[in-house]
Parts: C-alpha cells; structure tokens; sequence
C-alpha cells in the first residue's frame, strides 16, 4: 500500500485525513515480528518524511508571508483536521513497537524518547494543542505587521536595527523610543493571549496527571540527562562568572564612548564610533559569501551549502509581512534543510547564517541514519552544533579567504561576536527563570505579575545599563521572546549549548582540524547517542558549574584582548 505514495510532499499539501488513512491503516495493521520489523521501520520511516516535510513546507509558508491566504488556510487544516489525526497514529505505531518488545538496531536512545512521548499522551489533549497553535501562529501575525514610520518611509522594526547602529546617540534614542511605543500597542493583546495560552498549557499539564506545566513540559522535551538543580546550579553560575564580565564590557564601552551613564541605545552603536560593519547588501551576496567561508572551513559543508543555493532551499532577505526571527527546518523527505532569515545587511544577519547554517549541517550529517527517531539530536546538542558553526568560521571571515572583512573588520566582527555570547548568557538566564517561575507560580498567568517578576531577574543579570526612563520597555521583554509565546522552556538549551560550542572552539585553538573532525562526527550520531555522549564525542562535557564556565569566560576576555591589537 505504501508504495502507492506520492514522491513528492509537494503533492500532498492539501490532502484530507481522508487520503492518508489508508496508508496509516496500512502501517496499523502490520504485525512485527523479528522478521518483518526491518520493513516495518523502513515504511514509518518513509510516511513520517513524507508527511513530516509537508508540515514543515506548510508553516514554512506562513512564514514567508503571513498574509498569504492559501497558506494560512493549509496551515488551519494542517493543526484543526491532520494534526490531531497524525497524533493518534504515531502514539498507536509508538505503542505497537514497544508491546512488540522489539528493538532496532541503533535504536535505544529513540525507544526512551518513544516510551516517554506514550507516557504523555493523552487524546482530550489534542483539540488544546491546535488552540495553542492557532495562538502561537497569531503572535507571528502580531509582531510580524509591526512596523513604524522613518524619514518619510514605513519599515519593519527589523529594518530599524541598522538605524540602532547609528553613531548620533539622539537619532539612536529617537528610533528606540520609536520601536518601543510601537510594541507598547501590542501590549494588551499580546497580555490577553499570554492569560489564554497560560490556561491551556496548565489544563494539558494537568489532563496528563502533572502538577504544573513545568514538570509536564520537562518531560515532554525529553530532559533525561540534566535535572532542575543542574539548570539552577547554571544560573548561580552565570551570576557569579558571567555578570561581573558583562559589566566589565558596559563600564568599558561607556567610558569609550564618553558617557557617564550607558543606556539601553547605547549598547547597539560600535563603542569606537566606527561605521556599523556591513558586510553585504543583497541575500544574493550572503549566499555567495557565506559558501566561500564553508568551503574554506571544510570542502563536504561547502557542498552541502551549495545543495541548499542550487535548489533554492535559503529565503534570506527581510520584507513586510514576513514572520520574524530566523530558523533552519528539515525536509525529511528530500533530505535537505532549508533556511529562513530576516537579514537587512548587518553583521547579526551574518551571524545568523553562520548558526543557522550550522543547524543545517547538523541535519545533513545525520539524515543517514535509516529510520525515524534517530535524526534528530536533543535540542542542547542541535545548538551545539549552530553556535559552534559560528565559532569555527571566525578565521575565514576574511576576504583574502572569501569572507566579507578586511582582517582589522574581521577582529572586529569576532570581537563582536565574543562579546555577544558573553551578554548572551545573562539574557538566556532572564529567560529560563521567568518561565521556571511562570509556571510554578500561582501568579504567572496575571501580566502585571509577569512584568514585575522580569523586571526583579531583568535587574538580577543585566547590569550596567540604565533602565530606569524607560521601565514599561524592561518590564515587558518577555513580549519581545517569541520563545516564551510558542516553544515554552525551549532556551536553557542555547545557554548549555553555548557552553559546549565554546569548548570546541577553545579545542580548536590549539587543533582546529582536530576539533572540526570530532564536531562533525558528533553531528553525524543524531539521536542514537544520550546526551552526554553527544557531548563527548564533540571533544566536550555537559557541564553546568562555574569552575568550567569561568574558564570559558576568562578565555573569552583574553581573546578580545589579543584580537583588539589587530
């Protein structure tokens, strides 16, 4: 029966349940037995890309345009009238596996993921996760019509980041306030939904026999191998290693820039009053660029990328009504990622290739392993292996190997870079405590609650920066995480990740060939290997405390240093 399947995805797009039950009762039907189970694998595996894919390029879609009426409308019945349905089959081909008792080969580490996702299910859940996805689709329509009016001309608050750059502190403050008060329009809308959206994901955390949300969500993204006091141990230390070096960083970029007091417009101007780097104009010309840095770094990612190029698998360019943010998605079924941004010229937009890029390597290397369950690494490792991707190129940013600097800028843009992750780990700290306390608090669903508690972390992790003419902004930051609005808990992960990403760097400076072989065959085991393991192979360790943190942070300042004499 499955081979009367489609080839394409592109086919199946505005299928009805109707026209996939015959291939799920197919599959349904099937008994497994040690000779049958190869082929059982190898069919599930097949449907779940096929169908998998056409998921994937329906939201794509709406991202692409969030004002395309026929995307949004196969997106309505992707999440109302599919969803719910691929739901009930892959828990009854779940279950169907393990009363089989019956383990494939290489597949333990997806068998624990498959027992865990049975353990959770639960059927009345179902019509409350498309309420949650309608919910988290309306916050892409929200904030991707947000735009404001500069110098005569409408521009989307992305295209304003150039104009943050600028080395005039009145224009920088005026553009600020700007983008601020057009965010504050949202604020009532953006506080009823988060009030709706709290209620459900309690109410589904409850349905599956959980206290809170927390705990149900802590499950549902398979945390097997870290616990709640290893997160709470990160951000002590993160407080006490990270913080102190970022106010380092303010205090220095003050006095650079002559100020007694920074302000939240300063921090996004170069300290030095140089020209912001622009290291292209065109998606056309980040695409070339970017090639160029992979095939110097390693010859099979630049042939990889180049794929992606050829077959028009990269949508990089800002516009309006495009959704915002940055992602990489797998099309399973044609076994290639394809690359969404919202890049306008600036070097964060080259940031953003370099680590969505390395998301999409990821899925190269381990879209080789046969059946389904085993591709997709846990979420800590995927970023492993995007923030590494940024690291390792640092020395092919220059033109004389492809890049886009001269080797002053290129100091310059790692410089930038080493410093972002620094500022980085405090926000990412902001992020995972509001939402721990969010949903183990009896106040997280009240907004006004919610902006007093991010405010109280806002001023626990962010230091050196004067907030206090502009406290409305700072107290709704977590109106400005998509993450909070539609992947809840998905961010400790960036924050353990970058932690792993910077121990391959910081191999790589005594080995980068080393470093590179043993990152790409950490990519290249998927999810066949736990966690730690993952990190082990990397050449890298789990880890959560200050000792390895603080390391990490004093290697850091000391390559500033030696890059700031360049």
């Amino acid at each position: 029966m499955l081979a009367n399947l489609p080839a394409s995805s592109i086919d199946i797009l505005d299928w009805s349940w109707e026209q996939f039950a015959p291939f799920a009762n197919d599959l349904l039907s099937r008994s497994i037995t040690p000779d049958t189970l190869e082929e059982f694998m190898l069919d599930w595996t097949r449907f779940n890309d096929l169908t998998g894919e056409a998921g994937s390029r329906i939201y794509v879609g709406t991202t692409l345009n969030t004002q395309d009426d026929v995307a949004q409308a196969r997106f309505m019945n992707l999440i109302q009238n599919l969803y719910p349905e691929f739901s009930k089959l892959e828990n009854e081909l779940q279950k169907k596996l393990v009363e089989s008792g019956l383990t494939p080969a290489n597949y333990d580490v997806p068998l624990r993921s498959i027992r865990s996702q049975i353990a959770l299910f639960r059927e009345e859940n179902l019509p409350l996760f498309t309420e949650l996805q309608k919910l988290e689709h309306e916050y892409n329509q929200i904030v991707g019509a947000q735009s404001v009016e500069w110098e005569g001309e409408t521009v989307t608050l992305k295209q304003m980041d150039k104009v943050l750059m600028s080395s005039d502190r009145a224009t920088r403050e005026k553009a600020f306030k700007l983008i601020s008060e057009r965010r504050l329009q949202d604020r009532e809308t953006l506080n009823t939904m988060w009030t709706t959206l709290y209620n459900l994901r309690a109410q589904i955390a409850k349905n599956a026999g959980f206290d809170n949300y927390m705990a149900y969500r802590w499950q549902e993204m398979e945390r097997f191998d870290y616990t709640v006091e290893d997160v709470q141990e990160f951000h002590a230390a993160i407080e006490k290693t990270v913080v102190p070096a970022v106010k380092r960083l303010n205090e220095k970029r003050a006095k650079e820039m002559g100020l007694d007091v920074l302000k939240q417009w300063d921090v996004y101007p170069d300290a030095q009053g140089r020209t912001p780097l622009k290291p292209f104009s065109t998606g056309d010309e980040l695409a070339e660029g970017s090639g160029s840095i992979f095939n110097q770094l390693d010859a099979q990612l630049g042939k990889y990328f180049e794929r992606m190029v050829t077959e028009n698998l990269l949508d990089l360019e800002n516009r309006p009504n495009k959704a915002p943010g940055g992602y990489c998605t797998t099309y399973s079924n044609i076994k290639s990622p394809f690359i969404f941004m919202n890049s306008v010229g600036i070097h964060d937009d080259l940031q953003t290739m370099l680590h969505e890029a390395g998301h999409a390597f990821h899925a190269f290397e381990s879209l080789v392993h046969p059946y389904t369950g085993q591709t997709h690494a846990p979420i800590e490792f995927c970023e492993v292996a995007s923030m590494t991707m940024e690291l390792l190129t640092q020395p092919y940013l220059t033109q004389d190997k492809g890049g886009f600097y001269s080797e002053s800028d290129a100091a310059r843009a790692s410089i930038e870079h080493l410093e972002s992750m620094l500022v980085f780990w405090p926000y990412m700290a902001v992020v995972d405590a509001f939402q721990t306390w969010v949903y183990t608090s009896p106040d997280g669903s009240d907004p006004a609650k919610c902006d007093a508690k991010w405010a109280e972390l806002w001023g626990r992790f962010k230091q050196g920066v004067d907030y206090s003419d502009i406290p409305d902004w700072a107290a709704t930051g977590w109106h400005r995480k998509l993450h909070i609005f539609q992947i809840p808990f998905y961010y400790i992960e960036y924050g353990i990740a970058q932690l792993g990403a910077a121990q391959v760097w910081a191999n790589s400076l005594k080995d980068h060939e080393g470093a590179l072989k043993a990152y790409r065959y950490g990519l290249s085991l998927g999810n066949t290997k736990p966690l730690p393991q993952l990190f082990e192979a990397a050449g890298v360790k789990l880890a959560f405390d200050a000792g390895m943190l603080g390391g990490i942070v004093a290697l850091i300042e000391e390559r500033i240093h030696t890059l700031e004499t360049v």
